[in-house]
């Protein structure tokens, strides 16, 4: 006697805690300005006699800045060679459509930030009269006050770096649950670390990284609800692959 093996269908995807939350988020920074305290954090990493604490840190500057940035274009480069290779190679096919949405996640997460940096003129924290700089603050909806060089500091651009990641939580997802959560962590560790590495060189504040994190996890979650999320027919049961009996993904 044989067994058929059922198709394969993702977890349910909850659209409270996927989505609600990151726009409830979005909506408070909206509505409740947080000037006060993206001061407050900013103060804490400002001498007012020497600037921002890392400004000039060498090791902020190579490792948490350029190696980093350095780090996500070999893995976009990578991505998008094995992308072309499953054209190639027959072997690679299944790994098409999980590597194109690696790419698209991944390349529109950083690339959404600096057409907005352009769009919003916001200066960043080294910028200010209050830190040592010459420009007046204005809060994100605010009206810019008149500057000959308008500012490029919001979304957080570094932090995107580290929360693009966020596209390997969902590329792993539906295939090894456990291990797509250690990708979640890991990402929104890296986007935390480089986000406070900036803040501390007094390139950005903290909504700002926060903003980066939103969309970031947006543009993800809806590359994966278009390629790679199916969801089990109303009143089917399905069978989960490796290890997704043990998990409950968001």
């Amino acid at each position: 006697m044989t067994t058929q093996r059922l198709p394969h269908h993702s977890p349910r995807l909850s659209l409270w805690a996927s989505l609600g939350i990151p726009l409830a988020i979005a909506a408070l920074l909206l509505i409740f300005e947080p000037t006060r305290l993206d001061f407050a954090i900013s103060d804490l990493f400002y001498l007012p006699d020497e600037g921002f604490v890392a400004r000039h840190n060498v090791f902020f500057e190579n490792w948490f800045h350029d190696r980093v940035k350095q780090a996500v274009i070999l893995i976009g480069v990578l991505s998008i060679a094995g992308l072309l290779l499953s054209f190639v190679y027959r072997r690679w096919a299944a790994w098409r459509l999980p590597l194109g949405y690696l790419v698209l996640a991944m390349g529109l997460s950083t690339a959404v930030v600096p057409p907005l940096k352009t769009l919003t003129g916001v200066h960043c924290p080294w910028d200010l009269t209050r830190y040592g700089g010459g420009e007046t603050y204005s809060p994100l909806l605010g009206e810019r006050a008149p500057t000959l060089k308008p500012g490029r500091c919001w979304p957080g651009g570094h932090a995107s770096s580290g929360f693009t990641f966020f596209a390997l939580y969902f590329l792993l997802r539906d295939r090894r649950p456990r291990l797509a959560k250690v990708a979640l962590v890991g990402a929104f560790a890296l986007g935390t670390a480089l986000s406070l590495a900036r803040m501390m060189q007094g390139a950005h504040f903290l909504s700002h990284n926060i903003w980066t994190a939103v969309f970031d996890w947006l543009i993800c979650l809806g590359c994966y609800a278009l390629m790679l999320y199916q969801p089990a027919p109303k009143g089917s049961i399905a069978t989960p692959l490796g290890d997704q009996a043990a998990s409950s993904s968001p």
